[in-house]
């Protein structure tokens, strides 16, 4: 924690630093010459070499703190008993029994070495597909993972389905009061509802450990396998969120059809000022504001960094938090390398509460090992496969900066 908050507050001090340079080299046109520029380059490519430093720190603190919780939960049930609550999502996924033999599983090829026991244990968790539903804790390991390398799990509103498609009642119109005259009839107003639909898309890797590796005692295979998996899946994710067009992958918020809606059109093609900031933070309603972002990526930060409002004070600001996001009119930015870069038609800005984005994640993470695709090379692969789908069940909460056509 000393480490981030020292670098936070160096990478602020170098931000008031190239403030002020670029306040005293900037010329009456507006405009600083080509020396100047490169040398305020060089302190912004310095701040943002800072950000990202920060954020890997960030990172590391939560991965230490999520690996140092307790592997084992305490004993409040009476032993030999079957303890299970009835419906319980994965039946038996949850006891320490399924979760050591599906690591055995792992580990040992089929028929050798795994005992009866652990196929017994394993049966309730097994999958058509021939591979196994991951045991509970580390389902939660790895959707924690997640939330670190995909930044709308953070946002977004994330639930879980058990099977089949998952309908959200959306309210299409709101009711209203009249004024009446003495003895009037009240007329009829009421809301109506639409709906919108999430489903379930196969998202898969692949993994490949070397035998030597995989029978080493000392290799924490659980830690490897959520990581990459969680690396890998996090990416797909974070673009289908966000460029998705809804077939075979998820709805994006940047779709023409259920994406959010365009607040403003910027009158260049690959600038922005700060009336179209300002325009595009008002576009979206006073209710959505109090918990909205922005999302753009590193490229149009560096951009709007260069903008100040009528009070001279520049609208994006580093925060000096931990685990707090800089901001732009005072509200949290967030990059992401999937937003659109600055050019003609684009879409490089969105503001909104993305909590009207729903994410939908298929309970059951499924891992299968395989056995001889790579043996010749002395390599194990391992398939992970998982089903997710994303929505923006509000349009009207996402508003979207779009750049002039060419």
């Amino acid at each position: 924690m000393p480490k981030i908050l020292e670098l936070r507050e160096k990478r602020a001090r170098l931000w008031e630093t190239a403030k002020n340079f670029l306040d005293e080299k900037r010329g009456a046109d507006g405009l600083v010459s080509p020396a100047d520029a490169a040398t305020y380059d060089k302190m912004e490519a310095d701040m943002v070499a800072l950000g990202q430093e920060i954020e890997r720190l960030e990172r590391q603190q939560a991965h230490d703190l999520a690996l140092n919780q307790a592997t084992t939960q305490p004993i409040f049930t009476q032993p030999g008993a079957d303890n299970r609550e009835a419906g319980t999502a994965g039946g038996g996924r949850a006891t320490a029994e399924y979760g050591n033999a599906f690591w055995n599983a792992m580990r040992v090829r089929a028929g050798e070495g795994m005992e009866p026991a652990i196929r017994n244990a394993l049966r309730i968790g097994a999958d058509p597909e021939g591979g196994y539903l991951v045991p509970d804790e580390f389902e939660r390991r790895i959707v924690q993972a997640l939330q670190d390398e995909n930044i709308f799990r953070g946002l977004a509103n994330v639930i879980t389905t058990s099977s089949g498609d998952r309908k959200i009642p959306v309210e299409a119109t709101t009711g209203e009061a009249f004024w009446l005259e003495e003895g009037q009839a009240i007329p009829e107003s009421d809301n109506t509802f639409g709906q919108v639909t999430i489903g379930a898309y196969k998202l898969g890797t692949m993994l490949k450990v070397s035998e030597e590796l995989l029978n080493d005692s000392a290799f924490d295979m659980e830690s490897y396998i959520a990581s990459e998996f969680a690396r890998r899946t996090g990416s797909k994710e974070e673009a289908a969120f966000i460029n998705g067009d809804g077939k075979g992958k998820p709805t994006g918020i940047l779709a023409e059809s259920g994406g959010g809606q365009v607040g403003v059109t910027a009158a260049g093609t690959a600038a922005i000022t700060l009336d179209e900031m300002i325009e595009l933070f008002h576009s979206l309603r006073a209710p959505y504001r109090r918990s909205a972002s922005f999302i753009m990526n590193d490229a149009t930060v560096k951009a709007i960094r260069k903008l100040k409002d009528n009070n001279g004070q520049y609208l994006w600001q580093p925060s000096l938090k931990a685990n707090t996001p800089d901001t732009i009119l005072n509200r949290p930015v967030r990059t992401s390398a999937y937003m659109p870069t600055l050019a003609a038609g684009a879409k490089p800005i969105v503001f909104g509460d993305f909590r009207y984005y729903w994410v939908a994640d298929r309970q059951g993470r499924i891992f299968r090992r395989l056995n001889e695709l790579f043996a010749v090379t002395g390599q194990v692969g391992f398939i992970a496969t998982q089903r997710v789908d994303g929505k923006l069940i509000l349009p009207e909460a996402v508003k979207i900066l779009k750049c002039k056509g060419a």
